[in-house]
């Protein structure tokens, strides 16, 4: 045996080899990898699709990834949110730094930025400043309408994605080219009517099938390679085994979308921003929802009934449920009263997590 020792291993920085195996990939090849290396992205959301999404754009060489997230871990997230350990969860960290953490050690080639915030309508220009395309890994319609304004507005790529139980969808928007997400959806549904992870649940591949197709249409974007980029609304049902691409094309045509067509861009503009105001004293904040009219709360207790600490209730004006920590009192416009915090981003999330968004 040699006693000589093995050379030292190069700084992962330097590896010459990183990407060789995509860039075998003949799309791709070194002029694709060159544009990768020099875009900038920004991802709204680092929960169980902006985990993975993170993660592949980040392994894929993506120059500078700025990553957006207001929420902080919970031991309900580590069966679907690949970036996080339980260290994480011992931490307390914020999922922005919790990724940006890990990220770092992935691929130190890639700048990766951590924002612990809110995308609103207040700061969306400045989280959004520079980058090339806009991702969603967000959990409610009032944050990818504002995200659609803001790519529709400033003609800038981005890509829609969701996903609960063993149901996801997924559309690429090009604003010019194709239609934008309100012309497709140009109201979200009611609270009630839609589940929420954590009212119908979720499972773990769910978000991992939505996250890479968003991840697999963003490099085709940042390469250059439009034509093959997939202009359908892909959906699947992975539980029953049905999986769609819907032609939405038409959609655009009729010409009556507010945002890419009449050029309204309420999102962006604030009008439809949730409104919150915290209660001296009452260790409790007063949401006003962006939507209003009737909530039916016989519909909704049924949706929170599976999780609520005991039996919600309801009359013709008020609705109430015990969950975790809080009290939930909602109101038949859509305002509610989050009891067990003081702090309005807090609520916010109680809001979107159990009565939607």
């Amino acid at each position: 045996m040699s006693d000589s020792c093995p050379q030292p291993i190069s700084p992962p920085g330097k590896w010459p080899d990183r990407y060789t195996r995509q860039m075998l990939f003949t799309p791709v090849g070194e002029e694709g990898q060159r544009r990768l290396s020099s875009a900038h992205v920004l991802l709204v959301g680092c929960g169980a699709l902006g985990s993975v999404i993170a993660n592949l754009l980040t392994r894929a060489g993506v120059g500078h990834l700025r990553i957006v997230d207001r929420d902080v871990l919970d031991a309900t997230n580590l069966h679907r949110q690949v970036l996080f350990d339980e260290a994480d969860l011992a931490a307390d960290l914020p999922k922005a730094e919790a990724a940006r953490r890990k990220l770092v050690a992935i691929n130190s080639d890639v700048h990766i930025e951590a924002v612990v915030a809110d995308a609103n309508p207040e700061n969306i220009r400045e989280l959004a400043e520079g980058a090339d395309l806009l991702l969603d890994g967000t959990d409610n319609f009032e944050t990818r309408y504002l995200l659609n304004d803001l790519a529709v507005a400033t003609s800038r790529p981005w890509i829609y994605g969701a996903c609960v139980g063993a149901t996801g969808l997924s559309l690429v928007v090009l604003p010019g080219e194709t239609p934008c997400l309100r012309c497709i959806f140009e109201e979200a549904p009611p609270p009630e009517a839609t589940g929420t992870c954590d009212t119908v649940g979720i499972l773990g591949p769910t978000p991992s099938l939505v996250a890479s197709h968003q991840a697999l249409e963003a490099m085709k974007i940042l390469i250059g390679r439009l034509d093959a980029v997939d202009r359908r609304l892909w959906s699947f049902d992975a539980w029953a085994n049905h999986w769609s691409r819907v032609d939405v094309g038409k959609a655009r045509q009729p010409g009556d979308c507010p945002c890419c067509v009449g050029r309204r861009f309420e999102y962006l503009e604030g009008r439809h921003a949730t409104r919150t105001i915290t209660l001296c004293g009452r260790n409790a904040v007063q949401i006003f929802p962006r939507r209003t009219g009737h909530i039916d709360f016989a519909q909704l207790a049924d949706r929170l009934r599976p999780v609520a600490r005991a039996e919600p209730r309801c009359n013709g004006f008020v609705f109430k449920a015990l969950i975790e920590n809080y009290e939930l009192t909602l109101f038949a416009d859509g305002r509610a009263l989050i009891r067990g915090t003081n702090r309005a981003e807090e609520a916010k999330a109680v809001y979107a997590r159990y009565i939607g968004a």
